[in-house]
């Protein structure tokens, strides 16, 4: 009887060894199986051009998205190919940095710069090749490949521009315009200052562009100041403004900052601003400083997605009421006798009533309307190729963004919202998000003289 006891148990440790065996194995091979699907996966990867390329000659950026999210992105080639000749205009790769697992980067944003020129490519047709690659063993061990083939037209030939009027001055702090022609289809044109650049846009009549520039309150005598005009294919003119610059003395002023002011306002910041913390004085630092950036950031997202269209006509309305403080005044802002802090005023305050209403200085699409930090209630409208007008402190709103509004409509009223220590309105003007003297758009004759004569002359 024991002995038979004996045989069970081992024929019970034998079966489990089996089973622990076989469901090793099985591990093994499904193991096995997904590496091998993962190496060898047949899925392409994808390829997003963002941009239509039809021509190449000089510098040509194209924006580009390529994605794979299985095995990864091993390659990215860009071929230019005209008969015989084929060069390669880049060639990007990645290290492997897995075997069983996503081997490379799942997603590439790239702003190629093709110069084509450069490759010794001649005049005519050609064919530019796009190739993404990824980590798959499939195809002979060269992965999955992507291609996309272009036919392209090589042009160096670059366009004929032509200034038909420009303004004879400029001051920092001001804004100007150049009026001109390109003999073919633009790609890149506008002006530029140095480092920034201001893009130009069609009149609508005889094949005229126009581009409004501006300098900052602290802009310094430019190094450079060039109208640019580039075809489709990337070749570039490049002509001297004769445009004189001038430079600006702006006002200096003391703020005493009162512990009821500070009292007053900081409450209205935190409910908006969770994350202020610190004594009063500390909040208002870093309200006046950090919220005051994130502010500009937000206005310079709006004026990048300006209307190509003029909406505006005429001069830019001024609120009826007495000025309190000027475009440029240097402030200082003082607390129990000592200098806290230093920021410049971006526009000109206009008091009357309390909660007077606000109207709409010019013609305009509304892109912003609602708390805006140091502004308190604003509206921001685009009155199209660059330009913008703010309206900020506002007690109440009465307009929404999309709004297409009517010079001189009803968009708010007046009050002490924002870092504004009594009933005022804040009214700006931007040019590509510059801040300028709006003093200018306040006036006909400057008007006149310095964008509608050029205008009414094509």
């Amino acid at each position: 009887m024991a002995h038979y006891i004996r045989l069970r148990r081992s024929s019970r440790r034998g079966g489990f060894l089996k089973t622990l065996a076989l469901a090793l194995a099985t591990a093994v091979v499904l193991a096995a199986a997904g590496a091998g699907v993962l190496l060898f996966e047949f899925e392409n990867p994808t390829l997003t051009l963002n941009k239509e390329i039809k021509y190449l000659g000089g510098k040509v950026e194209l924006p580009l998205r390529a994605t794979d999210q299985k095995s990864g992105i091993r390659s990215l080639t860009i071929t230019l190919t005209q008969g015989k000749t084929s060069v390669v205009l880049l060639e990007k790769s990645f290290p492997r940095q897995a075997w069983f697992k996503t081997a490379g980067p799942t997603s590439l944003d790239e702003k190629v710069v093709i110069d084509a020129q450069k490759a010794g490519i001649k005049e005519g047709e050609a064919e530019l090749d796009i190739s993404v690659r990824d980590f798959s063993l499939s195809g002979f061990f060269k992965g999955n490949e992507t291609l996309r083939r272009l036919p392209v037209t090589m042009d160096t030939r670059p366009p004929t521009v032509k200034i038909l009027h420009a303004a004879r001055a400029i001051h920092s702090g001001g804004s100007a315009m150049v009026l001109y022609t390109i003999s073919e289809p633009p790609g890149k044109h506008g002006v530029a200052i140095d480092n920034a650049f201001f893009p130009g846009f069609p009149v609508g009549k005889k094949d005229a562009y126009i581009c409004y520039f501006a300098l900052p309150w602290d802009a310094g005598q430019p190094e450079k100041m060039r109208l640019v005009g580039s075809d489709e294919a990337g070749n570039e003119v490049l002509l001297p403004l004769p445009t004189v610059f001038k430079k600006e003395t702006f006002k200096r002023d003391s703020i005493n900052l009162s512990e009821q002011f500070l009292q007053q306002k900081m409450p209205e910041f935190a409910q908006h601003y969770p994350e202020l913390k610190g004594t009063l004085l500390e909040q208002y630092l870093y309200v006046n400083n950090q919220i005051r950036r994130s502010n500009a950031e937000t206005i310079a997202q709006l004026s990048a997605e300006t209307d190509a269209q003029q909406l505006w006509s005429d001069r830019f309305l001024r609120m009826f009421g007495s000025g309190r403080a000027g475009y440029a005044d240097q402030r200082t802002y003082m607390y129990n006798g000592r200098a806290i802090d230093t920021q410049t005023h971006l526009g000109v305050d206009i008091a009357s009533l309390a909660q007077a209403e606000v109207r709409a200085s010019n013609r305009g699409k509304v892109v912003y309307a609602g708390y805006l930090g140091i502004y308190g209630n604003t509206v921001i409208i685009d009155h199209g190729q660059g330009i913008l007008s703010l309206y900020s402190h506002l007690s109440s709103i009465s307009t929404t963004v999309g709004t297409l509004a009517e010079k001189d409509q009803p968009i708010g009223r007046s009050g002490a919202t924002g870092m504004a220590g009594g009933d005022h309105l804040h009214f700006s003007m931007l040019v590509h998000g510059i801040f300028v003297t709006p003093v200018e758009w306040w006036d006909q004759h400057w008007i006149d003289v310095n964008i509608k004569s050029a205008l009414n002359a094509l």
